[in-house]
């Protein structure tokens, strides 16, 4: 007798083929579907082409836009900026006029006053040579030249210190994205990834800079933006900056606002507590230096 198989005597009535059967198939199968690692689909496959257009010039183009029900969000970094899977959604946030060389992100692209669309026209049209690319996303060559443009276009049509604060802000994040896709393709070395991270910097101390003086001469919302959410991506930032003094201060009036709200009362807890083991780290890297 064989004592592994459930079905071995029915080779003696003709059943044979039965033999060694899969008692449970049905939920085997079940079981493999369920263990079955999702496909992310290529970041092509997330994007579409949306018409639009030039308030500048007048001109219909078309511009790559990420898909809603194809991006699956993550979350957050600390500093608000948002992780996506399979794509850096920042790379589709600005639009650009094929024909006059206009620029902006997409929320501030319309809005343009008539002494703006002849400041556009005058020192950019004018003169700008665009680029031709082929790809079928925007690679994040292409994104940094784009948003290179959008700030070029509101220095020129003197947006608001917001705006301008915003495209830094976004710029830092879009140039985060590219540190990491250099360091895990290994394009670059160490010392030009470096150099991407500097520049990094740069980005976040003017969005710095700029929504600080935006607080003083503008109204809220701000980009969208309430006070404590503001107030928030100011400490996160200057966390960013190494600036612990003033993520601390900024953090401080946060926690005894009585009108706040309480998730970001939550989040600008968190700060708290990283700005605590940062000052740490700080102290204890000095006293090591110091032993030397």
């Amino acid at each position: 007798m064989a004592d592994f198989d459930l079905l071995y005597g029915l080779s003696s009535i003709g059943l044979d083929d039965l033999q060694g059967a899969d008692l449970f198939e049905e939920l085997t199968k079940k079981e493999k579907a369920v263990e079955t690692v999702p496909v992310i689909p290529e970041e092509k496959d997330m994007i579409y082409e949306k018409k639009n257009l030039c308030p500048i010039c007048d001109a219909e183009f078309l511009a790559k836009l990420p898909k809603a029900g194809k991006t699956r969000f993550l979350g957050t970094d600390k500093d608000l900026r948002p992780v996506y899977e399979g794509i850096d959604v920042q790379k589709y946030d600005v639009l650009l006029c094929p024909k006059c060389g206009y620029a902006a992100l997409t929320k501030f692209f319309p809005r343009v006053t008539p002494k703006q669309a002849t400041a556009i026209r005058e020192n950019i049209s004018s003169k700008v040579r665009l680029h031709t690319y082929a790809d079928d996303t925007y690679t994040y060559e292409e994104a940094i030249e784009r948003y290179q443009l959008a700030l070029a276009s509101a220095i020129v049509k003197k947006a608001k210190t917001s705006e301008k604060a915003y495209i830094c802000l976004k710029n830092a994040w879009l140039l985060r994205g590219y540190a990491q896709y250099l360091d895990e393709e290994k394009h670059l070395s160490r010392e030009q990834i470096e150099a991407v991270n500097q520049l990094q910097r740069k980005f976040y101390q003017n969005a710095y800079r700029g929504f600080s003086e935006a607080v003083q001469s503008e109204s809220y919302p701000i980009c969208g933006m309430d006070e404590g959410t503001l107030d928030y991506l100011l400490a996160a930032v200057a966390i960013q900056l190494d600036d612990y003094d003033s993520a601390s201060r900024i953090v401080g009036n946060m926690l005894v606002s009585t009108t706040l709200n309480p998730r970001i009362k939550d989040k600008a807890r968190d700060l708290k507590d990283e700005i605590a083991q940062k000052k740490k780290d700080m102290a204890k890297e000095s006293t090591v230096m110091q032993q030397k």
